[in-house]
């Protein structure tokens, strides 16, 4: 990511790329857990359900942490207008596009394991009965974080212009504050919306998600304004990590194991520490990438480039090899391999030899138009989509 032109922050587009390729394993695995998903393996696995519940509890806040930070840089000294429609452009047009041609396969393989579809000529026209999922077909499914990025966007873009032209230094804001504050108010709502709101991301009615993404997604912005911030959290970051295992911890022994009945006053209890262990490993992961990750790459210009449409494909890949492989007498690992693999594969391939030559392509999986000379020089510009 860059500042106005000329400083480059490779810590936070290492994190963006880490934190995207990340879904690849993460969505893979939900292949192999007991949790709800669009199509299982024919074997399932409880101990993959141990780091999945870990990843669970602060991957997509990092998504949306450096989305933040994506779109402090995005903003710079746009117009209001300029913004809108740069996020119309680079946001919308992508979730568009992907209800429409990349989810639909998902919904029919996940169809056609439960007996109810047979060929998808047959099946695809009814996404346009606009039914949504999962009664109908028309869904978003792993793209609702474009629904709520853009959504984000627009709603907070008077909020983010004024603190982007404001003086932000927040010097009270001490390491040991930036710890207990977001995660008091991170906590408060664990108690008083998640219990009433369980997550949906359906947007409309997703109130405990929104109190957790809008909070964690200004954190992001915010952390760009005041860069004194950035010291502070790269200094406690071992700290951190101390206070984050702890949490963890008790999460995984007392609530996860049953050991506790989750209801009640336990269940305010639970929430609370929960919440509260996803801000203290944000905070960890964060301090040690500002620490070890600025580093510069040949290689990472295009590859945080190419993350974006590698996000918007993914899923669907993951899905439709699934499909494929669940009935074969496999064991977890290998097929585990197979999938995480080939779906990293099939996108790079497609990604790097078929959308990123074709500018008519580029711009519905959210890449900025080239000229073709450009694209044979590999003059690649940093990406910060959020």
């Amino acid at each position: 990511m860059e500042n106005q032109g000329k400083i480059r922050r490779y810590e936070f587009d290492w994190l963006r790329v880490l934190a995207f390729s990340l879904l690849i394993f993460y969505h893979t695995g939900m292949f192999f857990v007991s949790w709800e998903w669009h199509v299982k393996n024919n074997q399932l696995s409880e101990m993959m359900e141990v780091p999945m519940a870990f990843m669970s509890q602060w991957r997509m806040s990092l998504i949306f942490l450096v989305s933040g930070v994506g779109v402090y840089f995005a903003l710079g000294y746009r117009s209001a207008g300029s913004f809108a429609k740069d996020r119309l452009k680079r946001i919308f047009i992508p979730l568009l596009m992907g209800m429409l041609l990349v989810v639909p396969p998902q919904v029919y393989f996940e169809r056609v394991a439960q007996g109810s579809a047979s060929d998808y000529v047959s099946f695809y026209p009814s996404i346009f009965n606009f039914e949504p999922y999962p009664q109908g077909n028309f869904s978003w499914h792993h793209l609702w974080y474009l629904a709520y990025i853009f959504t984000y966007s627009l709603i907070l873009l008077p909020l983010l212009l004024y603190l982007r032209q404001s003086t932000l230094e927040l010097r009270w804001l001490n390491g040991w504050l930036l710890l207990i504050l977001p995660a008091a108010w991170l906590s408060m709502g664990g108690v008083l919306v998640n219990p009433h709101f369980p997550g949906t991301n359906a947007l409309i009615d997703d109130w405990a998600n929104h109190y957790l993404y809008v909070t964690i997604f200004l954190i992001g912005f915010m952390l760009m304004k005041a860069p004194a911030l950035q010291d502070r959290v790269r200094s406690i970051r071992w700290f951190s990590l101390a206070v984050a295992t702890t949490f963890y911890f008790i999460l995984y022994t007392f609530y996860w194991n049953n050991w506790v009945d989750i209801e009640g006053a336990d269940l305010a209890l639970y929430f609370a520490i929960k919440q509260s262990n996803r801000w203290f490993w944000l905070m960890t992961i964060l301090g040690f990438a500002l620490q070890h990750l600025n580093i510069k790459s040949n290689y990472l210009a295009k590859a945080n480039e190419m993350v974006y449409p590698f996000y918007i494909l993914h899923q669907t890949i993951i899905v439709a090899i699934g499909f494929y492989l669940k009935n074969l007498s496999l064991s977890i690992g290998l097929k585990f391999g197979i999938i995480s693999l080939g779906t990293f594969i099939l996108c790079f391939i497609l990604v790097r030899y078929v959308i990123m030559p074709v500018n008519w392509l580029r711009v519905p999986f959210g890449l900025k138009s080239v000229k073709q000379k450009e694209f044979a020089v590999e003059v690649a510009k940093p990406v910060t989509t959020a």
